[in-house]
């Protein structure tokens, strides 16, 4: 027998390679298993014992409180209360309208409520809760529970809602919540403050619930449990509870705000008051105004679309971002600007021909009355347009700018609110940057008498009215007076302290003043004020919507109603020893001495003497016999 011992050799060789080969394998299996043993259990250990501690325990978020609204009486204006909402989770449900359909067959659904939940629902994500009913009643809660297992990703919920007692006063100072959109995520994650929403599902929109959310968010709790594979739970390993929002208290009055809203019913405009002593707001009125109760739960869209379209935009916040030219309520500011510049004096005098002359341009008095012989003093009391007129051009436009400055015109005024617009105080620099135009000398008559490029906020001229009382001391408009803790009763007292002092002479701030007090006495506004049992200072003003030509009169029977004059008074009282500064505006109205005088009027009436149409008891300082610092 032969044997081949050549081919024994190489099958001999074939099969040692085979070998090795599987051994490499092996070998290299065994590394792989060795690294992944070294990487699960001494590398990421840390991260994978807390993967398996989740695994056994389960973390929920809770939330506290928001904290509430109260005026400087202590009267709500925002509270919460507890109640049950019965929601959708779009991700665990298959048809959403045919279970929105079912639903309505056992309980009330109403067109709006299906619109509601539509609107959230293009805010929200699939994976959250969205409410199709608030507010249910323990019949209805009943009645679904019976039948729960027919609607899966269907659930009640048990929520604090945001209720505003007061309905629509101060709606635009108190503004409302709503649900965080995904734009509200977005600015909060660049603002580093999502992980303080964990769970949350409202957030402040507007008003004071945005300017102060840091304040009245309240910071999430969390409790861990220890759970059995099943999901029951075994015992509570850690707790730590939320901490509730604390409380605003305001410097508003509300039933001075109560007074204010009503003598303003069936106008348009804006109404502030401020205390000229500490710069606290104790009214801020917008009108038309809104109810903000529409909006926590989600506005239905029919709501919304009424709101958003009408033509008195009452969503739009008058206060803080309408901006007006305020007539002849400049002028007392003019004639201190004249006394300080040294340009005229208390006894000069100029004859009011009801005509002024730049070149061959005529500026008419808008009374078109010629006024005679009138100083400073008079010319306040009779509204004289020429003087003022006059008194600009002696002036100049930069002049008047640096002093208007001075107090807070064409400038934001710092008030704890978000969205406060600046208007514009005009000078020869803006005119340049803006129109590309050289200021020319007519430019300037019409700035004296608070028109022209002038366009202020009513804030600013409540604000300026406040510091002409308080002779000089400009005080910060603000409408929280403290902050108060819920659990500990701490209390965070908010006193800003003055801007600035403006220094002028005694006998320049007795002048204007006194001629100001002359206006309600036997001036333009002597018939409102008749008989009044305490000393106002006033001015009127009336600021034309549309230039009239210069052979052309003015006649509102002929012009759109949005094209009539805007009615305007400012006010502080006693005038002695001010303790409310007033300035208002009624859109559209006519002269100011007929329409926004009278509404002032009740609002002094009730503060300083407790006088009423409402059967509103008096404000607290009447009540204790004085006058009182907040």
């Amino acid at each position: 027998m032969n044997f081949n011992f050549q081919k024994q050799s190489d099958d001999l060789f074939s099969f040692r390679n085979r070998l090795v080969i599987a051994f490499l394998l092996f070998l290299i299996a065994f590394i792989i298993l060795i690294a992944r043993f070294a990487w699960l259990q001494i590398i990421n250990q840390d991260a994978y014992l807390q993967r398996a501690e989740q695994n056994r325990t389960i973390t929920y978020t809770t939330q506290g409180s928001r904290g509430t609204i109260v005026d400087r009486n202590g009267v709500d204006l925002a509270i919460n209360r507890m109640g049950y909402s019965l929601e959708i989770t779009p991700d665990q449900t298959k048809d959403i309208t045919h279970t929105i359909d079912a639903l309505a067959q056992i309980i009330s659904i109403t067109p709006q409520d299906r619109r509601r939940f539509q609107r959230l629902r293009e805010d929200l994500n699939r994976y959250d809760s969205i409410p199709i009913r608030s507010n249910l009643t323990d019949t209805e809660i009943a009645i679904f529970l019976a039948q729960a297992h027919r609607f899966p990703g269907v659930q009640i919920n048990q929520h604090e809602y945001r209720i505003y007692p007061q309905g629509s006063l101060g709606s635009h100072f108190l503004g409302y919540i709503g649900s965080i959109s995904q734009s509200d995520k977005r600015r909060l994650e660049r603002e580093n403050l999502l992980q303080n929403y964990e769970g949350a599902r409202k957030i402040g929109k507007v008003g004071l619930e945005r300017s102060y959310e840091n304040v009245l968010h309240a910071q999430p709790g969390y409790e861990t449990l220890e759970v059995t594979a099943s999901g029951r739970s075994v015992r509570r390993l850690e707790s730590h509870p939320p901490s509730p929002g604390k409380t605003l208290e305001l410097t508003i009055d509300s039933n001075l705000q109560k007074v204010t809203e009503a003598a303003m019913h069936g106008h348009t405009g804006a109404i502030v008051a401020i205390d000229p002593r500490t710069g606290g707001i104790l009214t801020f009125a917008s009108l038309p105004t809104y109810d903000p109760n529409l909006f926590p739960e989600g506005i239905d869209p029919e709501s919304w679309n009424t709101l958003n379209t009408s033509p008195d935009k009452p969503l739009f916040n008058r206060v803080v971002r309408g901006t007006y030219p305020i007539g002849s309520t400049y002028k007392p500011f003019m004639a201190l600007a004249g006394l300080a510049k040294k340009v005229t004096t208390a006894d000069h005098t100029i004859d009011d021909t009801g005509v002024f002359y730049v070149g061959k341009h005529r500026f008419r008095d808008m009374s078109g009355v010629a006024k005679g012989k009138v100083n400073l003093r008079r010319s306040i009391e009779i509204s004289s347009d020429v003087y003022y007129y006059w008194l600009a051009v002696q002036l100049g436009v930069d002049e008047i700018h640096d002093f208007m400055s001075l107090w807070g015109f064409g400038q934001r005024t710092g008030i704890d609110l978000i969205g406060e617009q600046t208007g514009i105080l005009p000078s020869r620099q803006w005119k340049e940057q803006r129109f590309q135009q050289p200021w020319y000398v007519g430019d300037t008559p019409s700035i004296g008498i608070g028109q022209g490029y002038n366009s202020f906020t009513i804030l600013q001229l409540a604000s300026a009215t406040a510091s002409l009382a308080s002779r000089g001391v400009v005080m910060p408009p603000h409408l929280v007076q403290a902050i108060i803790n819920p659990r500990t009763k701490e209390i965070q007292k908010i006193t800003p302290p003055p801007v600035r002092h403006i220094n002028l002479r005694k006998q320049d701030w007795d002048v204007v003043i006194q001629g100001m007090v002359d206006v309600t006495l036997k001036g333009t506004a002597r018939q409102t004020f008749r008989n009044t049992p305490y000393k106002v200072a006033g001015k009127t003003g009336t600021a034309q919507v549309v230039t009239v030509a210069q052979d052309s009169k003015y006649d509102k029977n002929k012009l759109k109603r949005q094209y009539h004059d805007h009615a305007l008074f400012i006010a502080f009282a006693p005038a002695e020893k001010p303790t409310i500064a007033v300035a208002a505006i009624v859109e559209n109205a006519g002269f100011g001495a007929q329409t926004a005088a009278p509404i002032v009027k009740k609002m002094l009436d009730y503060w300083i003497t407790g006088k009423n149409d409402l059967n509103l008891p008096a404000p607290t300082h009447i009540a204790k016999g004085k006058n009182v610092r907040q």
